[in-house]
């Protein structure tokens, strides 16, 4: 997702409140979740060191319109209006890369962040790859983030909390010597990009609203090799870990069932 420090994140359209997706309001999302699915695909497949993050992000455009939806990120509100139709981050740059002439090279890890509106509803996931030949650190955080958005998934059953996921996030990072950032959340998603309810990265087990069938969260760890201290670039939007060390992204929509949790921008059954 692309959001704003909280103070900038824009104003709820309608009242506050978690609110339950009726089963045709969770088709609408499987298919923009679909559509999210697609373009992350796209785009992982087609990065190779040479290319401009600028690229990337014409490509997923393109994807996008094709599918008969709305890049969710282009001219969103914050410090000015997003310029992208994603977001594009690599090594240092936890979230909100802007895309542009920056240079993707052999051994980069690369975060993409998409979202889509389509016929009413969001859909919002974002991936983190390595590009070419990584290093173990890469490869490593790459696992370690992958682990924790699955560990955090698998507690998305009716009867558990909110604060029961953002304990698993933190526990999985930190027993594996990594840091989660403090500053910026999972969040409810529909209607609206960001809805209640708001999950942290770290938290307490037992804590938090209760999950019921019909809620959909976009969930997303942010993972920093070294310490949790990040930084906004010049450009007002760019987040980094302040040491300058290697951060990763990974995110999936999901909805809550009476039974399995289910990823809706998974593009096939069983894929991670």
């Amino acid at each position: 997702m692309i959001r704003a420090a909280s103070a900038l994140r824009p104003a709820p359209a309608r009242a506050a409140g978690i609110e339950r997706k009726s089963a045709r309001e969770i088709e609408t999302m499987r298919q923009a979740g679909r559509i999210v699915a697609v373009t992350l695909a796209e785009l992982r497949a087609h990065a190779r060191p040479g290319m401009t993050t600028r690229q990337l992000d014409a490509l997923a455009e393109k994807v996008i319109v094709q599918y008969k939806a709305r890049p969710a990120f282009k001219d969103y509100p914050g410090p000015y209006p997003f310029p992208g139709s994603v977001c594009v981050s690599v090594n240092e740059e936890l979230v909100h890369g802007l895309p542009g002439k920056r240079v993707l090279k052999d051994g980069d890890l690369v975060s993409i962040d998409c979202g889509v509106f389509y016929q009413g509803y969001y859909g919002d996931a974002a991936i983190s790859f390595g590009l070419g030949h990584c290093s173990p650190e890469v490869e490593r955080l790459l696992a370690v983030t992958r682990g924790a958005l699955w560990a955090a998934i698998a507690l998305m059953r009716p009867g558990q909390r909110t604060g029961d996921m953002a304990a698993a996030i933190q526990k999985h990072v930190e027993n594996r010597g990594c840091s989660v950032v403090r500053e910026y959340t999972s969040h409810g998603i529909g209607r609206e990009m960001h809805e209640e309810p708001y999950i942290h990265n770290y938290g307490k087990a037992g804590t938090g609203p209760i999950l019921r069938p019909g809620m959909t969260i976009a969930l997303e760890p942010m993972v920093l090799a070294g310490r949790p201290a990040v930084r906004r670039l010049a450009d007002q939007w760019t987040v980094v870990s302040k040491d300058n060390r290697l951060t990763a992204h990974m995110e999936h929509t999901v909805a809550v069932t009476e039974g399995a949790p289910e990823v809706l921008t998974r593009r096939v059954e069983g894929e991670k």
